[in-house]
């Protein structure tokens, strides 16, 4: 039988990624005492609160068919959200709703990249970022950013790479895996490039309300000039612990969502309203736990950076924002597939290696910040008692 050419295109860009999560797992199964931190998923509980509103809404009958761009309220609360974000009037026909921000990312992609076109995105990026631009027929070009200087993207540099094919730049900030949050004069300069080849900006903003110490997040979507193109991808899957709802959505200009719908409607026709109604009430929530879980997050990646400060052979900066470390294993010798692969045979940890996130990832480790910190300072020790006979 034959199948389609995006299956080959697909090709090793998909689970492969994370074979070590996956074995870690097969030895977890077998009951061996393993410390996961590899998935970006919340180790915190979503607030009640959120949760009591999708029940009484199921409970109330919310529960045919939505509408297929997003029930009312919920882009009405997105629509408020925006414009306390901007300070411009962002209005309801702006957004889309679809479950995840996975799937916005997907949709936005089909909607702009033709056959051939190119998508740049800084080196490294998050691991399915490869396989949605070939599912749409697009061509990645990573633009590899530098770890000794925090992993941030130049606009030189993003320059250099722009040829008659490009089409897209896909950001992320706070990035995952690296950390790096981008200033809004960074954003700025990125942004007249992106104007001056007339690329569109997609921006993963998942972990837009993770931020740490004195950084501050900003989006290109932000920017007056900018607005037109670009095209937002977000959740509360990481904001608010939630990433079984797949509550997501698409802000761009109403012109764009306008064209994207037929494509999200080829996916799916609505999503389920009871769902909407938890996200709307989320969005329009303060969460004292939601707090606490980013104060978390901090203490956490705090813990991790001071407990590898006496290695000679490993070592980590702190995140400017998201819920993941790198650590740089480079003066071990080994690459950080070879690392990551021995932390688990050799002492039991998942980590997950940096080259499953682009070549810019190499001879680093990415760590998930989703256990405590008796948990990672632990972890860091077998880290330092690997790399010390490496």
């Amino acid at each position: 039988m034959k199948f389609a050419q995006v299956t080959e295109r697909l090709n090793g860009l998909g689970s492969e990624k994370w074979a070590v999560h996956i074995a870690g797992k097969r030895r977890a199964a077998q009951g061996e005492p393993v410390i996961f931190l590899s998935i970006g998923e919340p180790d915190a509980p979503p607030p009640a609160a959120i949760l009591d509103e999708a029940n009484r809404q199921m409970r109330a009958g919310r529960i045919r068919y939505a509408e297929g761009r997003g029930e009312a309220n919920v882009r009405r609360a997105l629509s408020r959200l925006y414009t306390r974000q901007t300070g411009r009037s962002i209005h309801e026909d702006q957004f889309i709703y679809l479950p995840g921000t996975q799937t916005a990312l997907y949709a936005a992609m089909m909607t702009v990249v033709n056959e051939g076109g190119e998508v740049l995105m800084a080196d490294p990026y998050y691991a399915t970022y490869e396989g949605v631009i070939a599912a749409a027929g697009g061509i990645p070009v990573p633009v590899k950013v530098d770890p000794d200087h925090g992993f941030h993207l130049k606009a030189a540099d993003l320059e250099k790479h722009i040829t008659p094919r490009s089409r897209v730049l896909l950001m992320n900030s706070p990035s995952n895996p690296t950390g790096a949050v981008f200033t809004r004069t960074e954003i700025e300069k990125i942004g007249k490039v992106a104007e001056k080849h007339n690329l569109w900006i997609i921006s993963d903003e998942v972990y837009a309300t993770l931020t740490y110490g004195n950084h501050v997040f900003a989006s290109p979507f932000d920017v007056p000039e900018l607005e037109k193109r670009t095209i937002v991808v977000s959740s509360i899957s990481k904001s608010h612990a939630m990433p079984g709802f797949r509550c997501g959505w698409i802000a761009a200009s109403s012109e764009f969502c306008d064209r994207c719908i037929p494509v999200t409607e080829t996916m799916l026709f609505g999503s389920q309203p009871f769902l909407e109604d938890a996200m709307a009430f989320a969005l329009d929530n303060h969460f004292p736990e939601l707090d606490a879980m980013k104060a978390n997050y901090e203490k956490r990646a705090r813990a991790l950076v001071k407990a590898l400060e006496g290695s000679s052979k490993v070592s980590a900066r702190m995140p400017e924002g998201g819920m993941f470390v790198m650590v740089d294993v480079r003066k071990t010798g080994l690459s950080g597939e070879d690392f990551a692969r021995r932390l688990l045979a050799e002492e039991n940890v998942v980590t997950m290696p940096g080259e499953s996130f682009g070549a810019g990832g190499a001879g680093h480790l990415r760590i998930a910040l989703t256990v405590g910190v008796d948990e990672i300072t632990e972890a860091c020790r077998r880290i330092v008692r690997l790399a010390e006979r490496a």
